[in-house]
């Protein structure tokens, strides 16, 4: 069995994140280098391109985070699209809903699934599990561009960072093919970055802008995530009509007994869209093209 050792990951030029873990199983493929490790605090976890992933500990904030809040906002909602999300979080979320038909999900890499299944299946869990799920194997940009209009009810864009194969998931022409994809109120919601050190504050800004010209509703909330860089993270949430706050659904199952949860409540909902002064002033000034 292999020792303990330290996985660090640079999050700026004189910030790391360091954890203390066993290497479990690594694999280059066409699209990136996947890596799964062990810690004691964190549990299994995985990484691409050496960038922190998915963490057993802590992959409910962010699953629960882009599920729950826009399917408690999402009017009768019946298909769903997920782009990226190989480890399988977000899909189990979603099929706790019994009222969806369908669930495309569009994942560029199908080791990243399958390896999902097989060193996280907490996380993986509804993967080939529950028929209303259809994989895809293909790109994500590509997929929305040859998509039919108004296909969905609610997409979510679990990508990885905006660098390598998740670049294409934060263009201007992307989030305009996600709104023709869109139906009359359809929801949209993206991982948006950090706020907190400089790089990750651009992308964000950029994000956002993009998404302020497409769509009519375009708000950001923020969760607390202590495996990414700076431990807080941004979802954007971009609609045709529905309001994050205002509409959401007074019985809406999340966070109730009917559907319990680690991380989401209604309270948590509001209030994950009450943003620090400083991150309102950075969104609202005019960030990149």
């Amino acid at each position: 069995m292999k020792e303990f050792e330290w996985f660090t990951e640079d999050h700026t030029g004189d910030v790391r994140l360091s954890i203390k873990a066993r290497h479990l199983y690594g694999e280059d493929t066409p699209f990136q280098r996947i890596d799964f490790f062990e810690s004691a605090t964190f549990g299994k976890f995985f990484t691409l391109d050496g960038l922190m992933m998915v963490a057993e500990r802590d992959e409910r904030h962010y699953h629960e985070m882009l599920v729950h809040v826009p399917m408690s906002v999402a009017k009768d909602p019946k298909k769903v699209l997920i782009v990226g999300g190989g480890d399988g979080g977000t899909l189990r979320e979603l099929v706790r809903y019994p009222g969806l038909e369908r669930v495309d999900l569009v994942e560029i890499d199908e080791r990243v699934v399958r390896l999902c299944q097989q060193f996280l299946p907490s996380v993986a869990s509804a993967i080939d599990a529950d028929p209303r799920i259809n994989l895809l194997f293909e790109d994500g940009v590509r997929f929305l561009k040859e998509v039919p209009d108004a296909s969905y009810d609610l997409i979510l864009v679990d990508s990885t960072d905006p660098i390598g194969p998740g670049e294409g998931l934060f263009s201007c022409k992307f989030y305009q093919d996600c709104f023709r994809a869109l139906g009359p109120d359809g929801i949209l919601v993206n991982q948006h970055e950090s706020p907190f050190y400089e790089t990750y504050a651009q992308s964000m800004r950029r994000a956002h802008k993009r998404l302020r010209e497409t769509f009519p509703v375009s708000e950001v909330y923020h969760f607390h995530m202590p495996t990414y860089p700076s431990g807080m993270w941004l979802f954007g949430f971009a609609s045709k009509g529905p309001r994050p706050v205002q509409d959401r659904c007074a019985d809406a199952p999340a966070g109730t007994s009917a559907m319990p949860t680690r991380y989401y409540s209604a309270g948590m909902h509001v209030g994950a869209f009450a943003l620090p002064p400083y991150v309102a002033a950075l969104l609202s000034e005019e960030g990149g093209a």
